[in-house]
């Protein structure tokens, strides 16, 4: 006999029941660094430690006045002393909003260490030298994709798509790849860096790195 307790694949999800005990881990402020970036690179490499999938992936949080505010998930492709670098279409939508107000937000979401790194700051362009370094480096079928796809405009299908490759491909056979005019990258250099680790009761940590001048200062907020 069937259990009738047991819930039914189509019952509705009870979302209000759904909830996690955080207690893997805490923050304080004598795990700080003088500055974000180091502790950035503690997380990150603990991060790939403890093998989540692709632990560069961040929310990129953009802004225009038509639109509103608008969110996708992009590579990281470099950090260091003066922010966080990725690369993209300049002409897509975040490539446009960039453009036409800097400001922008990241978040990179480690669930399984029950852990985020919020970033907010400006995007600058990158060099083109930095643009081409980076694309030489790219896999070769990610390089013809940059030439075929038009980020973010509407295409007829998938076989438009595929035939707009094919004709990046044949037309680049036997020789290096260059870089779309229209690709390059961006240099968010961080004017706020939050570490936030979930904690039992949802008394969460969040330690606050803000820029003062040439260095940073620190605060905790109320989860």
């Amino acid at each position: 006999m069937a259990n009738s307790s047991a819930p039914r694949p189509d019952a509705p999800v009870d979302l209000a029941a759904l909830r996690h005990e955080y207690a893997a881990a805490g923050l304080a402020e004598s795990d700080l660094t003088a500055e974000p970036i180091s502790l950035f690179r503690r997380w990150f490499d603990e991060a790939r430690e403890a093998g989540i999938v692709e632990p560069n992936a961040m929310v990129v949080a953009t802004a225009s006045a038509d639109t509103g505010p608008s969110v996708r998930t992009v590579l990281l492709k470099g950090i260091g002393p003066d922010g966080f670098r990725f690369f993209t279409n300049q002409a897509s939508r975040k490539g446009r909003e960039l453009a036409a107000e800097p400001a922008c937000s990241l978040l990179f979401p480690w669930h399984s260490l029950e852990r985020q790194v919020r970033v907010e700051g400006r995007a600058t362009p990158l060099s083109r030298a930095d643009v081409e370094a980076y694309f030489a480096v790219r896999p070769r079928g990610s390089q013809l994709g940059a030439w075929a796809s038009h980020q973010s405009e509407v295409v007829a299908g998938r076989e438009a798509l595929q035939a707009a490759y094919d004709d990046a491909e044949a037309r680049f056979a036997g020789q290096d790849v260059p870089v779309p005019d229209e690709w390059g990258g961006y240099l968010v250099r961080p004017e706020t860096v939050e570490f936030w680790q979930g904690r039992p009761s949802r008394l969460h940590d969040r330690l606050v790195y803000q820029r003062a001048g040439d260095g940073w200062v620190t605060h905790r907020l109320a989860p």
